[in-house]
């Protein structure tokens, strides 16, 4: 498992993720109130919270799938734009696994993971198609690969979905929710590639309801609540002296589950 990094400043510690002071509003409703927050590389951050606390939005506003209202958003020293070709190439820079997979249902599952290293990083397709293979083995679905999404179990899916996002290449994966589509017994196939990832040295941001993953996987476990960051810590400390009664009745809400 990838180690908290140390804090001590250095021009190698440039963060790969930074958040600073980003509000967001769906109408009248304030969804994100002032966030800071900063991923260093190699460092697992967990976003944990009750259902509405704004964790999702949060995790999609990082590579700008949702606009913000004012902030900024800085991907590893370069300020990402509202649009525009700058920021396509930074958004590929930070991958996505999304709750429902997102795959093309028409393409077979290699063509999923072919097509934007060919498309946008003009990779190629003789070496994006090796690669796509490598990465279907990496996350144990490359006897899937000329099937259909159709085809696969939803545990299934969500590893061609993470094979995906890492055909990129990218500084950065984040997840958002990404097991939470999925029937119990699949879900731990997921969440094993998702620790091999931690331990191969990946950034990542799972915002995610698994709380035995977050305790194990992550180096900080960041608390949400109404569209604000309550805590931050290292899980022991988070799940064992939680500094916020928020926090603690959230916690004790989840115990019996």
């Amino acid at each position: 498992m990838s180690q908290p990094q140390n804090n001590s400043e250095t021009p190698e510690q440039t963060p790969i993720i930074e958040l600073r002071h980003v509000e967001k509003h769906f109408g009248e409703h304030h969804v994100l109130k002032d966030i800071n927050l900063s991923v260093k590389k190699g460092e697992v951050v967990v976003i944990i919270g009750p259902s509405g606390s704004g964790k999702s939005t949060l995790c999609r506003t990082m590579n700008r799938l949702e606009l913000i209202d004012s902030g900024e958003i800085i991907i590893d020293g370069v300020p990402m734009p509202q649009e525009g070709k700058k920021l396509a190439k930074l958004r590929a820079q930070v991958g996505m696994v999304f709750q429902s997979f997102n795959l093309f249902e028409h393409k077979t599952i290699l063509d999923n993971v072919i097509l934007a290293p060919v498309d946008v990083l003009h990779v190629p397709k003789h070496q994006a198609r090796e690669e796509a293979l490598q990465l279907l083995k990496r996350v144990g679905v490359d006897s899937q690969a000329a099937k259909m999404p159709a085809q696969l179990s939803g545990g299934q899916k969500q590893r061609v979905a993470i094979a995906r996002a890492l055909a990129m290449h990218p500084k950065a994966i984040l997840f958002d929710e990404p097991t939470s589509a999925l029937d119990p017994e699949m879900i731990n196939e997921v969440l094993d590639v998702m620790t091999e990832l931690a331990g191969d040295g990946m950034t990542m941001v799972v915002v995610t309801h698994e709380m035995n993953f977050a305790r194990r996987v992550a180096n900080r476990i960041i608390f949400m609540d109404e569209g604000s960051i309550l805590e931050e810590n290292t899980p022991e400390e988070f799940f064992t002296h939680p500094k916020t009664q928020r926090a603690q009745d959230f916690l004790n809400s989840i115990k019996t589950h």
